[in-house]
C-alpha cells in the first residue's frame, strides 16, 4: 500500500505542474518581430491599396508577429510606448485576430496571441463574402473602461472620437506593411456590430470599431 502511495505522489506533481501549460496550450507565441529591412516609406506609401481578393495561403507565424508589430507593437519598451499614437497614451484600442483556428488577442508585452475562443469567426467579422475566406480578420475594439466608461455606461460618437482616429493609425501601418510586403489588405466599416460582439465576448464597454481583412492577394 505504501509503494502504492508513494508511486501515485509523483504522478499528482507532474500533473499539477502540467495544468497551467495546458490550459495556455491553445495561445499562439509569435517569433519576435523583424523591426528592420522592407520597402523604403515611399515605395510602400506609392503601392498601398485595398484589395478584395486572397489565395487561401496562410500567413507564416513571422509575417503575424511582424504585421501585428508593425500596426499596435511596442516600440519603446521603456515606457511601452507603441508604432501607432494613441491620445493621452491610453492605448484603449485592443487588436483582436480572427484565424479559421480561433479567436485571439495580440498581446504585444508578451509577444503572443491569446486565444479567446477556438470558433473560426471569420465571416462574422463583415458583410462581404471575402472576409470569410481570408486568412486574417483584424477587429479593433476600443476597450472604454481606459476611457472611464464602467459597463452599462452609455458611450456616444463624441467619447469614441480618438477611438476612431486611433484605430486609423494603426490600421495605415497595418496598410504600409502589406505593400512592403506584397500581402494584401482593405479596412472595413460594414461589420455586424450586435452579432459579432457576443461571438468575442465583449462586455458593454468595449466597442468594434474598424476590421481589417489582410492575406495573400491573388495574382
Amino acid at each position: 500500500m505504501k509503494k502504492k502511495k508513494l508511486l501515485i505522489y509523483p504522478i499528482l506533481i507532474i500533473s499539477l505542474l502540467l495544468v497551467p501549460v495546458l490550459l495556455s496550450a491553445q495561445d499562439i507565441i509569435l517569433p519576435a518581430p523583424v523591426k528592420s529591412g522592407g520597402k523604403p516609406l515611399m515605395d510602400a506609401l506609392n503601392e498601398r491599396q485595398s484589395l478584395r481578393e486572397y489565395t487561401s495561403d496562410n500567413l507564416s507565424l513571422q509575417q503575424l508577429s511582424n504585421l501585428l508589430w508593425a500596426g499596435w507593437g511596442i516600440n519603446r519598451l521603456a515606457d511601452m510606448k507603441r508604432t501607432a499614437p494613441s491620445a493621452r497614451n491610453l492605448q484603449e484600442i485592443d487588436v483582436y485576430v480572427a484565424l479559421k483556428s480561433g479567436l485571439y488577442l495580440y498581446d504585444a508585452q508578451a509577444g503572443k496571441l491569446k486565444q479567446i475562443n477556438n470558433r473560426d469567426i471569420r465571416k462574422l467579422t463583415g458583410t462581404q463574402d471575402f472576409v470569410g475566406d481570408a486568412p486574417v480578420n483584424l477587429v479593433y475594439v476600443a476597450d472604454m473602461i481606459k476611457r472611464d466608461k464602467k459597463e452599462g455606461d452609455e458611450i456616444s460618437d463624441n467619447d469614441l472620437l480618438m477611438s476612431y482616429a486611433n484605430s486609423g493609425f494603426i490600421s495605415q501601418n497595418i496598410y504600409l506593411y502589406c505593400a512592403s510586403e506584397g500581402l494584401g489588405s482593405v479596412v472595413r466599416g460594414l461589420v455586424p456590430r450586435d452579432q459579432l460582439a457576443p461571438e468575442m465576448g465583449l462586455r458593454s464597454n468595449q466597442v468594434i470599431i474598424l476590421a481589417q481583412t489582410v492575406g495573400v492577394p491573388v495574382k
